[in-house]
């Protein structure tokens, strides 16, 4: 009986140790730099402003004027937006210049990688090559060059990365060039803590769930979806069936409804946490479907993975015929 009490006075002394561990704040953050990357809709227009009133000087790109100016309508005027395309190399060379200026000798504390597309999420042999091409442009092969560009200031001010990735760079759910961008993030996000570590710069991953943004607009999905197919052999779209279409959109749409998170804040408050705590998290894992579904099954067997997502797909009309 003594051994049980010891075991269990034990977790509870591990377990307070972490929690008081967790709430430890770096200090004198006030006034400190921090750049995040699409700022126009979503977390990032979101972060930029939570942060801009907690006493940061935000950097906020975006990709639009609209949405520069209309984030800047509404915040203080120390926060300063910058337009910024991640897939143009030569604007983001051209911006980690101008921050380089900013900022001077202190150098960057926060690097926040948001900026990300869907792009279509369509059967492999619905797509080309092109449709793969834009996600891993922006969410990837963007993201590494903004980072590669901005590292040397957030060297100088051992400072932090936020990169948000999502579940979907832990479970592949659906086809297209998403799944495999953000899988990408999770191996360059990896390699990257641990090559920083030596030079004190914290590196950290945010994995959301489906949370109600721009880029999950049902009715953008569906419609990319229904341009892709109206595009299909007619070969490719007697093996799905002409059913298929309307049969897939209704399963989606009542999958969106179980897993959608309609509160964006919890995701901000992972990005607060891996920016303010003395002992970030390496990864956060976000939303109660990411939580309890999405981050449990990818830890599954494979078997069991599949025949857990294979459940929510249309049979097609090619296997009815066998």
């Amino acid at each position: 009986m003594l051994f049980y009490i010891l075991l269990f006075l034990g977790i509870v002394s591990l377990w307070w140790h972490w929690r008081a561990r967790d709430r430890m704040k770096v200090t004198n953050l006030t006034g400190k730099y921090i750049f995040i990357t699409g700022c126009d809709t979503g977390f990032g227009n979101m972060a930029a402003k939570i942060f801009d009133k907690k006493g940061f000087r935000v950097f906020a790109s975006c990709l639009t004027e609209t949405g520069a100016k209309e984030l800047k309508a509404v915040t203080s005027k120390q926060l300063q937006t910058v337009l910024l395309d991640v897939r143009d190399s030569d604007s983001v060379k051209k911006v980690a210049a101008w921050v380089e200026s900013e900022v001077q000798s202190e150098g960057l504390w926060g690097l926040v990688n948001n900026a990300g597309i869907l792009g279509p999420t369509a059967p492999t042999d619905w797509l080309d090559i092109e449709h793969f091409r834009e996600p891993i442009e922006v969410n990837l092969i963007g993201l590494i060059n903004v980072t590669i560009n901005m590292l040397p200031l957030i060297k100088k001010a051992k400072g932090r990365i936020v990169n948000v990735s999502s579940v979907g760079g832990r479970l592949a759910f659906s086809g297209g060039g998403y799944v495999p961008s953000k899988f990408g993030v999770e191996g360059f996000n990896d390699s990257l803590r641990r090559d920083m570590k030596a030079f004190g710069v914290k590196v950290c991953c945010i994995q959301p769930g489906l949370f109600k943004t721009a880029l999950t607009d049902p009715a953008q999905v569906l419609k990319e979806k229904e341009v892709i197919w109206k595009k299909l052999p007619p070969d490719i779209k007697k093996q799905y069936g002409e059913e298929y279409f309307q049969k897939d959109a209704a399963k989606k749409e009542k999958l969106s409804k179980i897993c959608l998170n309609k509160d964006l804040s919890p995701v901000i408050q992972c990005m607060e946490h891996a920016l303010t705590s003395l002992h970030p998290h390496a990864h956060y894992v976000v939303g109660q479907d990411a939580q309890f579904f999405w981050n449990p099954l990818a830890r599954m067997p494979a078997v069991i993975q599949d025949f857990l997502l294979l459940r929510n797909k249309v049979e097609l009309a090619a296997s009815n015929a066998k």
